[in-house]
């Protein structure tokens, strides 16, 4: 909804023309007629990020000041800079938007509780940019608009200007800042679209928690029956999206959520997909959700101006951002009760994790912290077997507090609200990668599918002796024989080495948070 005009003076912007929350159709307009992007057959609004295809989180950084200097964990992810560094940058942007001709102003919120929302502004120069925050803020309705008031957090995008490598702190072309107390951000030397939304997520993972509000990186969806929420966690390649993709619940959210007094709500009003290799035979949503008011980044258009969705010569790192109301299921507004479950996916590629096991909350703390999943051979370069990968609650370069913080949030809730949790496998049985097998969708669907129904909650299980899990030993629908890890394997030696080297991977990762976590969390890992 157009808004009409803003003063930017109060920003430390005069001079262009200013364009207050275009309609998409006037952003395409004023994309093609720019010279920079086109658009596809598929009616979406094709946009080219430059040098940058993907986040760059060797280059962002946290302003280290009173608010921040003991609740940040500070460290490789959470970089700091000094208040003085970042109006060097900040201004550095403004003096770059403030030359453009136009800008665009996207005013719009994050969170869709009322009562934990933050009024959210962007400020950019590429119509690109501002189609993007169209679909990735919650739109507001025209009243809403007029009564915007004051932002509750600027973003300044100047991602076409070079950072300056003179400044302290500052140690490439790109430099990503977030300034929490001055309720700012600025982007200089990325246009990567992406940049903008983890900023975003990254501030409401600072802010919302000191709240006692639990902020989430993972997907959502809901029992159409009873409202009830189901919640799944994983790192990229886990099956995130594709299990929430489930037309029997409707989906609550894709990536970012919070789990509040009342229930869980979606962060955004959009969702940011990979579409590389996508088809409607295997993502019908999605690809259906790519149509007008969609923009897809770094893709490759046939003769007939078609997406070749194979086609990742610019980057593997190809994406789609539509609004959430292109999901024919989707629930709006994207609130939901309470979850009746909280599942962990993870694609162990060394074969041995059970393909289903129940959690007791210290468990879910330890597995919520440890963030597992490993990659594959052939995923990157020097990638030639198994390797882990951790990333603190499933999405650690997002969460500027310490992990526990966000664990014991987590813990609290589920015992609160009776919340089952569960750590599903969605990697390989009976043998490693290159050895064994990947685990069949169906049967990871046809688990959380009883999950879901509470099927497995009371299923016989049995301890694994090496992670202490209960691991489920029969669930309707599923073979047995796939349900114990060691079982699978030809060599019971051999898993019981796999397993023992993957364990020690677990307590050598989980040994720099032993201090802050309870000892109930840290014994409820790999013996």
């Amino acid at each position: 909804m157009s808004g009409g005009g803003v003063d930017l003076s109060v920003h430390g912007i005069t001079g262009p023309v200013v364009r207050r929350n275009p309609a998409p159709a006037k952003l395409y307009e004023d994309a093609v007629n720019g010279g920079d992007d086109c658009l596809s057959a598929e009616g979406c609004l094709v946009s080219y990020s430059g040098a940058k295809t993907g986040r760059s989180p060797e280059d962002r950084h946290i302003v280290r000041d009173k608010a921040t200097e003991e609740e940040v964990f500070w460290g490789s992810v959470n970089k700091a800079i000094s208040p003085e560094s970042f109006a060097r940058n900040r201004d550095r942007a403004r003096d770059f938007l403030a030359a453009r001709e136009c800008l665009y102003v996207v005013d719009g919120f994050a969170g869709w509780d009322p009562g934990d929302r933050l009024k959210i502004r962007i400020i950019c120069s590429r119509p690109y940019h501002a189609l993007f925050m169209h679909n990735m803020l919650i739109r507001p309705t025209a009243d809403e608009l007029r009564s915007f008031g004051i932002p509750d957090f600027v973003v300044y995008n100047a991602g076409q200007q070079e950072a300056d490598e003179s400044v302290p702190g500052v140690t490439s072309q790109v430099s990503v800042d977030l300034f929490f107390s001055g309720r700012e951000a600025s982007i200089l030397g990325t246009e990567y679209a992406g940049e903008m939304k983890k900023g975003v997520f990254t501030v409401m993972n600072f802010l919302m928690p000191l709240r006692g509000v639990l902020s989430m990186h993972c997907s959502a969806t809901a029992d159409r029956a009873t409202g009830r929420s189901s919640l799944l966690f994983g790192l990229s390649g886990t099956g995130k999206t594709t299990l929430s993709a489930d037309r029997r619940r409707a989906l609550v959210g894709d990536d970012e959520h919070c789990w509040g007094a009342d229930g869980i709500y979606n962060i955004e009003g959009g969702c940011y997909a990979k579409t590389i290799d996508l088809s409607e035979a295997r993502e019908p949503d999605i690809f259906r959700a790519l149509r007008f008011g969609a923009v897809l980044e770094n893709v490759v258009l046939s003769d007939d101006r078609s997406v070749d969705w194979a086609d990742g010569s610019v980057t593997q790192n190809t994406r789609g951002s539509y609004p959430i109301e292109h999901i024919s299921g989707a629930q709006i507004p994207c609130r939901a009760g309470h979850p009746t479950d909280v599942i962990f996916l993870t694609a162990d590629a060394f074969g041995v994790l059970p393909p289903v096991s129940r959690l007791t909350p210290e468990q879910a703390m330890y597995h919520f912290v440890s963030g597992y999943t490993a990659k594959v051979a052939g995923t990157e370069v020097g990638v030639t077997e198994p390797q882990a990968t951790f990333s603190p609650c499933f999405g650690g370069p997002f969460m500027p507090l310490h992990p526990a913080r966000y664990a014991q949030l987590l813990a609290d809730r589920i015992r609160e609200h009776g919340t089952r949790a569960w750590l599903v496998n969605t990697g390989w049985s009976g043998g490693a990668y290159g050895t064994g097998s990947r685990i069949d969708l169906k049967h990871t669907r046809t688990m959380v599918d009883a999950i879901h129904r509470g099927d497995l909650t009371g299923a016989p299980v049995e301890r694994d002796p090496t992670f202490g899990l209960d691991f489920v030993t029969r669930a309707p629908g599923v073979p047995d024989e796939i349900l114990h890890p060691r079982g699978t394997w030809s060599d019971g030696a051999a898993y019981d080495a796999q397993a023992g080297q993957l364990a020690r991977l677990f307590r050598d990762n989980f040994s720099k948070y032993e201090t802050t976590c309870s000892r109930e969390v840290c014994n409820a890992g790999p013996a």
